[in-house]
């Protein structure tokens, strides 16, 4: 078993266990408090390691475009999950981040022209058909409640999409240090004056300031660094497939630390959501290639 994969199976547990720090800490912060210092813990995290490691400079001219990078990567999704976690659980929730690749590939198809395959499409498909699978239990229970939040992680994955072609239209000559802690500090720049507007009532408790340390530190400073040597070993699309490994952590320190149940429902609806993900960006179609 070589380095690379259990970095690879590191980060997907790191980032997996980050809709568990959102589910504990959101609640008391409030979403966008939350996420304002989840961003800010970060950008003071990685800053130091883009100056030592003299990339600062790849920044300059780019900041009008990384403000809309800021607010399209982390800002605006980041905000999003925050209201969705107050209602969905960490594993629930994990699971629908597992959209993403499906929406960076349509946004891809209508804005840079990429090729869509019949398979691509197939792929779509099935992974809103898993979406339905994975909430049509809580659906059926109380549609109103669980409806919006469920509309705004999709949202959120949405962003990411747009915020992946955005970024290849006009960073491709930025390094991924850079490109992180440029979006993490615009995004602090966005959210840290409205989170103002939205102070919780009472001091946080101790579990929740841990939880919003822990998402800014490990899940978003030290797992990027951990993607970033991924690319580096294996190469983007082998580093993406975290993207696989995820919703299984999510779904996992969800039911173990938070006691939330995993029934039939969200086990067929992550099966065909991974799948979909799978067609669509063609990684099913290069494992049938290599058999």
């Amino acid at each position: 078993m070589n380095k690379a994969f259990l970095e690879l199976v590191l980060l997907a547990a790191i980032w997996g266990s980050s809709f568990l720090f959102m589910r504990v800490g959101a609640p008391e912060f409030g979403p966008i408090l939350f996420m304002a210092l989840r961003t800010s813990i970060a950008a003071l995290f990685l800053y130091p390691l883009l100056v030592i490691k003299k990339q600062s400079n790849q920044l300059t001219g780019h900041w009008p475009k990384m403000m809309v990078l800021g607010a399209l990567n982390t800002a605006i999704p980041f905000a999003l999950f925050g209201f969705a976690i107050l209602t969905l659980s960490a594993g629930v929730t994990s699971v629908l981040n597992a959209t993403t690749p499906m929406f960076g590939a349509l946004v891809a198809y209508f804005w840079l022209k990429d090729k869509l395959s019949i398979t691509a499409v197939a792929g779509l498909l099935l992974g809103f058909i898993g979406v339905y699978f994975l909430m049509s239990d809580k659906l059926s229970q109380d549609s109103q409640a669980v409806l919006l939040p469920t509309l705004a992680v999709l949202g959120a994955t949405l962003c990411y999409g747009i915020s992946a072609s955005f970024t290849k239209r006009y960073f491709s000559d930025v390094g991924a240090l850079p490109l992180a802690t440029g979006s993490q500090v615009a995004a602090s720049i966005l959210l840290v004056p409205i989170a103002l507007f939205f102070l919780p009532e009472s001091i946080p408790s101790i579990k929740a300031i841990a939880s919003v340390g822990a998402l800014g530190i490990v899940c978003t400073g030290v797992a990027y660094i951990l993607f970033f040597r991924l690319i580096a070993a294996l190469g983007p699309a082998k580093a993406i497939s975290v993207t696989y490994l995820i919703p299984v952590f999510g779904l996992c320190w969800g039911a173990i630390f938070l006691g939330e149940p995993i029934t039939a429902n969200i086990i067929l609806g992550g099966l065909l959501i991974l799948s979909g993900v799978g067609l669509t960006t063609g990684v099913i179609g290069r494992m049938g290639k290599k058999s």
